[in-house]
């Protein structure tokens, strides 16, 4: 498909596709791609390429094992990888559409599809039976952490989603769902809706297109009081990488009615080993839905007590104006061209311009409840933020026009998925992002801290700072999105070089990373090393047990197999920006 082509391809519906867009945001899903396209300079590749073999796996021993794998699982749910790559809107399966390094550092040998936790059972013993890595993905919707693409260059990725989207079931009386790795929170919406269950909301993201199973298990937060996305799962179904079943929680109790209830059952608790590991592929999850309610220093300071009073009762938002002006999807020469990051008082003349107003920094908070007990709980919010000098509140209703981003951020809160939020990647001709996400006590110093911390790297490395701060009972996540120009070797690599520093100036402050991108996960791993690394000695000897011939996800979240351990696959602030390392290890002896 030629770049005008895709430029003006229709947008896939989510009656047609699992990964679909539903009917109400079809249009706001156009929009958002052609604002993709007119700030894209970069042409899609079109040369042809050979499929990359992962190390340690000889080219015509691996094409012998993919011939093995086509009769298992049938030649149209194994496809090699040997076409262009492919990224902009249409969120590929065998790289990271968001690349920070060469977009052919981290690709995918090959793609499968299994329709079943037993066909994916199958594929886990065909690798461990051909020591060929596999790395899983629900929808490969990991936006800025990295995609789809694998750790190691050349692993065969199992797409979970594409045949596993099954909603398994919804209980309106105890307010809870049963779901596959390819049910996005569009779909699980859509059902919810289909069926008229309005007393029963989900927790969404910042862009619903993602898998429900994919964000909980990465531990992907929302905006509601259910927005610890991971204290509301509840039971899995995980294929260990030997090739084992086995269900967690209650799941585990043949003919059990309260899978989805109670996530403990009996005996040790293992689910959290499942999550931002290479431990085992979740191909079921019980999640809780939450029933409809009815409805900056200085700043920080006033959130914390009214956050653990449950006053503010969603994970509230406190966003640098910044944001507000490059959400709209405008590029960033529409308000700036000089050099440098563009200075704060054109980004205040410009959100001046918005119906925000002029201000440093914006709050988006929920109050819930019946109307009564909102406007009770508005009017302690809104006198406590007054006490800082020049706060003002927006009377939404009155001052902000439908399609102002404000309102995808009060769609959010009520649990209805949107898609508003990446318009910022726009900023820059072929955008793309990533994060830095340290957590910190919900504290004025701290968050004064941070921000110092970010603006002096981001001014040194000539990088616009968006920062964000998102609090929750007692912590809170900063985050801050870099922005780059993916086609742009030296911003990819300003991007990567501002990122590590910062990782380790947080970390020298005692602040650590929820959630980091493929190629930074052993830096952040490696800063969580109290007593000579012990909880990494530990993952280490966790990994050796479950996955004695190192075959899923290798490196992910920093874990490394035996086979690949001390063999200069880590990628750190000292290695360099190369994915690979020297070789792998004979598997043991069966």
């Amino acid at each position: 498909m030629s770049f005008s082509e895709e430029a003006t391809s229709s947008v896939p519906l989510l009656s047609e596709k699992h990964s679909g867009i539903p009917d109400f945001l079809l249009e706001k899903a156009k929009e958002a791609k052609a604002e993709v396209f007119n700030t894209r300079t970069k042409p899609q590749s079109q040369r042809n390429r050979l499929p990359v073999i992962p190390q340690g796996v000889e080219e015509s021993a691996f094409f012998k094992a993919i011939d093995e794998l086509r009769e298992q699982l049938g030649s149209d749910h194994v496809e090699v990888n040997d076409k262009p790559l492919k990224d902009g809107c249409v969120n590929p399966n065998t790289h990271d559409m968001m690349y920070v390094l060469d977009e052919e550092e981290l690709v995918a040998s090959a793609v499968v599809y299994p329709s079943s936790t037993e066909e994916v059972q199958k594929v886990v013993l065909w690798a461990n039976k051909h020591g060929i890595p596999i790395f899983p993905i629900s929808m490969g919707r990991n936006l800025g952490y990295g995609g789809a693409a694998p750790r190691v260059r050349g692993s065969v990725v199992i797409d979970l989603g594409k045949r596993m989207n099954k909603i398994l079931d919804i209980s309106p009386e105890d307010y809870t769902c049963l779901l596959e790795p390819g049910v996005s929170f569009f779909a699980l919406y859509d059902a919810i809706k289909a069926k008229g269950y309005d007393h029963l909301w989900i927790d969404v993201p910042d862009v619903g297109g993602g898998s429900v199973i994919g964000n909980t298990v990465d531990r992907g937060v929302g905006y509601t009081p259910y927005g610890d996305h991971w204290a509301c799962h509840s039971g899995l179904e995980v294929v260990l990488p030997t090739g084992e079943i086995i269900r967690t929680g209650m799941g585990a109790l043949p003919n059990n009615n309260t899978w989805q209830t109670f996530p403990y059952g009996f005996g040790p608790y293992s689910d959290g080993i499942f999550s931002q590991s290479n431990f085992g592929i979740v191909t079921k999850m019980g999640m809780t839905l939450m029933p409809n309610p009815g409805g900056y220093e200085a700043f920080i300071e006033i959130i914390r007590p009214l956050r653990i009073s449950n006053i503010l009762e969603n994970v509230a938002q406190l966003r640098h104006v910044i944001q507000t002006i490059a959400v709209r999807g405008q590029p960033r020469s529409t308000y700036y061209t000089g050099s440098g990051p563009i200075p704060l008082d054109v980004v205040r003349r410009a959100a001046a311009a918005t119906p925000v107003g002029d201000c440093a920094w914006a709050y988006y908070g929920t109050a819930y409840g019946p109307p009564h007990i909102r406007q009770h709980k508005l009017a302690i919010i809104d006198a406590e933020f007054k006490r800082v000098a020049g706060a003002r509140r927006v009377d939404a209703e009155v001052d902000m026009p439908a399609d102002e981003y404000f309102w995808a951020r009060d769609r959010v809160a009520a649990g209805v998925p949107d898609i508003h939020e990446l318009r910022w990647v726009n900023w820059v001709p072929n955008g793309a992002h990533v994060a830095f996400s340290p957590v910190s006590p919900i504290r004025g110093a701290d968050a004064e801290r941070l921000f110092q911390l970010a603006r002096r790297r981001h001014d040194e490395f000539g990088i616009d700072l968006f920062p964000a701060f998102c609090v929750g009972l007692r912590e809170m996540h900063l985050i801050v999105e870099i922005v780059f120009d993916r086609a742009d070797p030296e911003r990819r690599a300003a991007a990567m070089a501002c990122l590590r520093a910062m990782i380790d100036d947080a970390a020298a402050c005692g602040y650590g990373e929820y959630r980091t991108h493929l190629v930074l996960m052993d830096q952040v791993a490696g800063t969580y090393n109290w007593n000579d690394g012990a909880l990494m000695k530990f993952n280490e000897k966790l990994k050796d047990a479950l996955d004695p011939n190192g075959i899923l996800a290798p490196g992910r979240c920093g874990i490394w197999p035996r086979r690949y351990r001390n063999r200069g696959w880590e990628m750190t602030k000292a290695s360099g920006e190369r994915s690979e390392g020297n070789g792998v290890g004979p598997l043991p002896p069966p």
